[in-house]
């Protein structure tokens, strides 16, 4: 397992963001003009690279990543923080994944979120 943890709250205005496709995650504290975006998350270390090929998984739903941005798996670590985008695409943004095209799951407190080989 290369990441693993639990949403511990969800911001009041996420399913803004999930009808464009695309969730984020934070540990605490989150930048105040992210707060009612987020997925709030317990912040744990990254052990190994995260990589094209690499699977989502959360709760029972698994996703094939397949574009991680450079300083994905850096922010992810460090501050919990971590934008999927469920669009297939192969280009993503600095501190994003991209995972194959899908229906984005519904997260709610307690769900768990893990990066696997």
């Amino acid at each position: 397992m290369i990441y693993h943890t639990t949403v511990k709250a969800v911001g009041s205005d996420v399913s803004a963001f999930a009808k464009k496709g695309f969730l984020i995650t934070f540990g605490e504290p989150a930048l105040v003009s992210l707060r009612d975006f987020c997925y709030f998350v317990e912040v744990n270390p990254v052990v190994g690279e995260i990589k094209p090929g690499s699977r989502l998984v959360i709760d029972d739903n698994e996703y094939k990543i397949t574009e991680v941005g450079k300083i994905a798996a850096q922010n992810l670590g460090k501050l919990g923080h971590l934008t999927v985008f469920f669009n297939g695409d192969r280009e993503c943004l600095p501190g994003s994944i991209c995972v194959e095209k899908s229906e984005m799951p519904e997260l709610k407190a307690g769900s768990r979120i893990s990066i696997i080989e």
